[in-house]
């Protein structure tokens, strides 16, 4: 078990955390989460030894072996197989194979093992360091951001490998689904303090705003209660006959715990400005391909028509051609061969990952978002700089003086102050905070227009997309359907060949059960997606009417005040029709929802049943 005792840290510009005692027990798989600048790298290295806290303390048991994967990258061997075999433990020094099947797993091929280092790109020496970390021995893992650098093949992988994990550890990444598919119990750094609890961060998260509802229910009680007191004190002090009755209420108040009002912590709020646009298709692209080098095509024959409101994900392995083809959609690549044909009322947002080289470093945070604005007015450059916490002084700041993750807010401010109708963004959660993340969610959510997006976080990949650009087994397709559906369908390659690795057989058995359940699911996407448009419709249209009803009934009231019997007659009637024919789509809207519900109902049991 590992104990953290009283623990204490701050920088002169920033307090991090006071007094915070917590410990990990045996088998305890810990999530540590915080806004970003709350402490939570700070912590994991001061449990690694590597800072030392202002006071308090962290009791290792002897002969607990702890692992943090550095940030350095300092590599001694000359080929991958050596460097990553190198961080064996002396007991299994031999066992090479499982050198080889974490870095399989984290994305490394089979040609890989005898290059070096150095000849690969930051993020694969990233990868190498963690491989070296999780080949380790180690009891425990201290895990800052694994997921980055990673693509959504290896993210599965390594959710797996830590499920399986038998010792503990404690995990830091802004990816909320991966960590609550994997941990045991969440810790939070929160307003400086620190709380411990079994389960995934939605319990924690819940726990801290009941907790804080009753410390603000309470505090004004308090409040109501010592105005009483002081009031009482006030008015009966000069009278000698009520005198002990006013010493007692002077000790009440005196004992009485004053509860200051805590401190608003700001979110961040993402609202995109949709641009008007009628047309049918935001962009067509026709048997599009691209290839830096000639011989090795990293987009060959793709065709694709993005609707008015497709919501679309590109998904795959890292290095594939998912950067490019966005980078080629904004036009800051040209095709080899093909075409992009993008309307002409399109007005594009784009978020791309070198974005913040873009920035100007002499102008300011609000200079930057004025420039962006087709209207430029300072309030609302002001406003969009504190939504996305540049508060006061803050968006006078210079862009040359900001971190990355504050660059890419500006980058993302710079698209909310301009409007658009087409939203085009890789990876642009990569420098928020889960909070933040989650916000972004919603805002690309309530978006009415269309929007094609990179990102290796599942939570978003289950929530958003309709369609998928799929880059996988050396092609690059277009799957007509959500993601996991594309999981039951197809699947990645790479799991597969991971599976066969394992298991070295693949039954007919197995494939006739996975084509069956093929045959089902396409069925059922094709008679339950006219569905879901038409209860979307529906649901739309009700909407509407309910806005008009409103709009109606304030006017009638307004015509009642005035005593104006024509207009009070002829909304009367609008009222009846609009009334009736909501009753329609309510009945309506219940069938289908009824329908839906029993062949979704259906196809689960025909699945079911075949296991």
């Amino acid at each position: 078990m590992i104990q953290v005792n009283n623990l204490s840290k701050s920088y002169p510009s920033q307090p991090l955390f006071s007094d915070i005692s917590f410990a990990i027990g045996n088998g305890e798989k810990v999530g540590l989460v915080g806004r970003n600048g709350q402490g939570k790298t700070t912590l994991l290295r001061i449990i690694a030894g590597e800072e030392t806290p202002d006071d308090g303390s962290v009791s290792i048991p002897k002969d607990y072996s702890l692992g943090y994967m550095k940030q350095n990258l300092d590599f001694t061997k000359p080929t991958i197989i050596e460097e990553t075999s190198s961080a064996l433990p002396e007991a299994n020094k031999n066992e090479i194979w499982r050198a080889e099947k974490i870095l399989f797993g984290l994305g490394f091929s089979r040609e890989d093992l005898d290059r070096a280092p150095r000849e690969f790109s930051g993020g694969f020496q990233v990868r190498l360091n963690l491989a070296k970390l999780l080949l380790g021995g180690y009891r425990m893992l201290l895990l800052d951001e694994p997921t980055n650098y990673l693509d959504i093949v290896s993210i599965r992988w390594l959710e797996n490998f830590l499920r399986d994990w038998k010792g503990e550890f404690i995990l830091v990444t802004h990816d909320r689904d991966f960590m609550d598919k994997v941990v045991t119990h969440t810790l939070a750094i929160h307003r400086g303090k620190l709380r411990k609890l079994p389960g995934n961060t939605e319990k924690m998260y819940l726990q801290l705003v009941r907790e804080e509802e009753i410390y603000e229910k309470t505090r004004i009680n308090d409040e109501k209660e010592r105005e009483k007191i002081e009031k009482f004190i006030s008015r009966f002090r000069a009278k000698a006959r009520l005198a002990g009755l006013v010493q007692s209420r002077i000790k009440t108040l005196s004992k009485m715990q004053k509860r200051e009002k805590l401190a608003e912590i700001k979110d961040l709020e993402f609202e995109f400005n949709k641009a008007p646009f009628s047309g049918k298709y935001a962009l067509e692209i026709s048997d599009l391909s691209f290839a830096y080098d000639k011989s090795v095509p990293l987009i060959d024959s793709l065709s694709l028509a993005v609707k008015a409101d497709d919501c679309i994900a590109v998904i795959g392995k890292n290095g594939k051609g998912k950067t490019t083809l966005l980078r080629l959609l904004y036009g800051q690549l040209n095709p080899s061969e093909g075409e992009i044909k993008i309307h002409p009322k399109i007005k594009i947002g784009y978020f791309g990952q070198t974005n913040r080289e873009t920035l100007n470093p002499h102008l300011t945070v609000e200079e930057e978002i004025l420039v962006s604005m087709d209207n430029p007015v300072r309030e609302r450059a002001r406003g969009i700089a504190g939504a996305m916490l540049f508060e006061g002084d803050m968006a006078l700041k210079k862009v040359s003086v900001l971190s990355g993750g504050e660059k890419a807010r500006v980058s993302l401010a710079k698209i909310i102050a301009s409007s658009c109708n087409l939203l085009i963004l890789d990876e642009p959660t990569n420098h928020l905070d889960m909070q933040a993340t989650d916000a972004f969610l919603e805002a690309i959510d309530a978006f009415d227009g269309a929007v094609v997006f990179v990102s290796h976080n599942e939570m978003f990949l289950r929530s958003l997309p309709n369609r998928l650009v799929v880059f996988d087994n050396n092609r690059v397709s277009v799957f007509e359907g959500g993601y996991d559906e594309f999981l039951e369908r197809v699947g990645w390659s790479d799991e597969e060949g991971e599976k066969s690795r394992n298991t070295n057989t693949q039954s007919g058995s197995k494939k006739d059960l996975r084509k069956a359940k093929a045959t089902i699911i396409t069925r059922r996407s094709k008679e339950l997606t006219p569905l879901k448009e038409e209860i979307a419709s529906l649901e739309k249209k009700i909407t509407l009417l309910e806005n008009e009803k409103s709009s109606a009934n304030d006017a009638l009231i307004e015509a009642s005040a005035k005593s104006d019997g024509e207009t009070i007659a002829s909304l009367s009637i609008k009222l009846r029709e609009i009334e009736e024919s909501l009753e329609t789509l309510y009945d309506t809207l219940d069938a289908r929802t009824i329908e839906m519900e029993e062949k979704e109902a259906e196809f689960e049991e025909q699945l079911k049943e075949l296991g």
